[in-house]
């Protein structure tokens, strides 16, 4: 059974952090990783910085941005994870973009993540569709979990359309906006979590995008399995740097 899937049969609510390699410095990847783990994270989003982010608030976007300057690339982050099974055991996920998985070459992406101990992938501008037809059977034969986002703006037909691909978790958007920390879920939201939880779907699901402390991490829990915090984490390693992770974890829970 994938880590990720161990993971999720837990019986507590799931704290996933993501972070873009490379940032604040080059080399803090897998300490990050380390300290997180450490401090009692779930789960860990692995981000590939890119270019042109589009989906990103302006935190991860900057974020991003510096990582490039720093230096980093798929090649040099494979290199940096290649030992990281030595010194941690829970899920690890890689997010980003397609643009550099294809680059980079999708099945050997695939294989790469098999040999460091990814356990899935999330691809935002990966379509449903054009993943089943071309990408599923490499994903499946590497051991990857593939993770899909829905939004308040989904259709029924197509959640339960990811429901049926996915055999992990369902990454719940919280809002149509980008990535960013926010003070509160309001009616809209709570509305749209109520809805999601009364589909009864197969798969749990976890909230992404405006949790960034333990009020917004309780709300975003009460009806689902986990939450994920991107953008306040990284706030905080801009702010505080590398030294102070357990803080940030502490804050949460």
């Amino acid at each position: 059974m994938n880590r990720i899937q161990e993971k999720l049969r837990e019986n507590k609510k799931l704290l996933s952090i993501y972070f873009t390699a490379g940032y604040p410095n080059l080399d803090d990847t897998v300490s990050i990783i380390q300290d997180l783990e450490k401090n009692g994270v779930d789960m860990i989003e692995i981000g590939l910085p890119f270019s042109d982010p589009l989906a990103d608030g302006p935190t991860i976007q900057d974020s991003s941005t510096q990582a490039l300057k720093n230096g980093m690339h798929t090649a040099l982050l494979f290199e940096q994870l290649k030992d990281i099974r030595k010194t941690v055991s829970i899920p690890l996920v890689m997010m980003g973009y397609f643009n550099p998985v294809l680059q980079y070459g999708v099945e050997e992406f695939c294989k790469k993540c098999q040999e460091i101990g990814i356990d899935g992938i999330i691809l935002p501008d990966l379509p449903l569709d054009v993943y089943q037809e071309e990408y599923e059977a490499l994903f499946k034969e590497y051991g990857l979990i593939n993770v899909f986002l829905i939004t308040p703006q989904t259709s029924e037909e197509r959640i339960r359309a990811i429901d049926e691909a996915s055999d992990g978790f369902i990454y719940m958007v919280s809002s149509a906006s980008t990535t960013g920390a926010k003070q509160g879920f309001g009616d809209e939201q709570q509305t749209y979590f109520e809805r999601i939880s009364a589909m009864d779907l197969k798969n749990p699901q976890i909230v992404g995008f405006g949790i960034s402390n333990s009020d917004t991490f309780l709300q975003a829990t009460e009806k689902t399995k986990g939450a994920i915090i991107g953008s306040a984490f990284i706030k905080h390693l801009t702010e505080k740097g590398v030294g102070q992770i357990a803080e940030f974890v502490q804050g949460i829970r």
